[in-house]
């Protein structure tokens, strides 16, 4: 029993991609510790494993957008507008808790506006949401007169905020840490064990056969837009806790990256396939990548350009996969 048990998991559709990307991590971690054996103590892995969090929150964000059919290039401004409203609310004199919940608020309704905009009116969700990315940068420029905050301070309450969402840890694992991996914890079980989930994969298969059989369209893709937008909120309030102000250009091409930890972790950007998992594999990747290669001195330029052709390549391969060419197995 126990193993039919682990034969249907490990068969489960997608999971060949999410194993690959897991070997894909345990390889770079190696490949890195060779190169320098700094890599793996202690002083580099605790930061590292920190700077995994905004690159899986938008992975999360991302990838469910992704499963429905869609993408979300809102994310990035999203994030800017979360690290300025709070930060700027809070440099006014307003107390943080409140100044989060406002910030929440104004997040989470380019969210909804996504998914009216693609789910109610049928605009092309690279359109759509480039209005609302272009709109949301413009808001964070607004919020403080086109400037950034200064320095939220560290009295009272700020300074609880600035320990939870950056400094704080419990042993080696750090608050923001063990925020993150609860968030995919209850994302992955909605998208695993319930009704919402399946739903989701469901338009993103086949968005006709979904309407048909019942599935409300509309309300499905403005839930996937709203969990992005508040995925991004939480990006906002780790780079203002790790800054202390507020940055206008917070969130540039974090669009890309959620779109690279999605792919790399096996989300097919067709829609209707992948696994939250596989996100943590991707948003490691990224990650690693990023620290070893800057240890490594490669030059940022260099460093995009590999990171860009290995998102380009896991697309490929999933189109690929989709049209049979590979992984398909030969007729006797």
């Amino acid at each position: 029993m126990n193993n039919e048990k682990k034969r249907s998991i490990l068969s489960a559709p997608g999971m060949a991609s999410v194993l690959t990307a897991y070997a894909g991590v345990v390889i770079l971690l190696i490949i890195f510790t060779i190169m320098n054996p700094n890599f793996i103590k202690p002083t580099n892995l605790m930061p590292l494993i920190r700077s995994i969090c905004p690159y899986l929150l938008v992975g999360i964000g991302q990838g469910i957008v992704c499963i429905t059919g869609n993408i979300d290039l809102s994310i990035g401004s999203v994030i800017g507008m979360s690290t300025m409203i709070s930060a700027t609310l809070v440099c006014n004199g307003m107390n943080i808790i409140l100044a989060l919940v406002i910030d929440l608020v104004v997040c989470m309704a380019v969210g909804l506006i996504n998914g009216v905009l693609v789910g109610k009116f049928k605009l092309p969700p690279f359109i759509g949401t480039l209005g609302t990315m272009t709109i949301g940068r413009g808001i964070a420029q607004l919020v403080n007169g086109n400037y950034n905050t200064g320095d939220i301070g560290t009295e009272g309450m700020v300074t609880w905020f600035r320990n939870v969402f950056y400094y704080k840890r419990i042993g080696f694992l750090y608050y923001s840490v063990i925020i993150t991996f609860l968030i995919w914890f209850i994302f992955n079980y909605l998208m695993n064990y319930t009704k919402y989930g399946r739903h989701i994969y469901a338009i993103g298969s086949n968005q006709d056969a979904a309407r048909f059989s019942g599935v409300n369209v509309f309300k499905t893709t403005t839930i996937a837009y709203l969990i992005s937008a508040f995925c991004s909120f939480i990006v906002g309030l780790i780079m203002t806790a790790q800054a202390g102000m507020g940055n206008m250009q917070a969130g540039l091409s974090y669009e890309m990256y959620g779109v690279a930890a999605a792919v790399i972790g096996g989300i097919s950007t067709l829609g209707g396939s992948g696994l939250l998992v596989g996100t943590i594999a991707g948003a490691s990747v990224w990650a690693i990548l990023q620290n070893g290669l800057t240890m490594a001195n490669v030059p940022a330029a260099l460093r995009n350009i590999i990171i860009g052709i290995i998102v380009v390549a896991c697309v490929l391969i999933d189109i690929a996969r989709r049209n049979g060419m590979i992984g398909k197995k030969k007729e006797a």
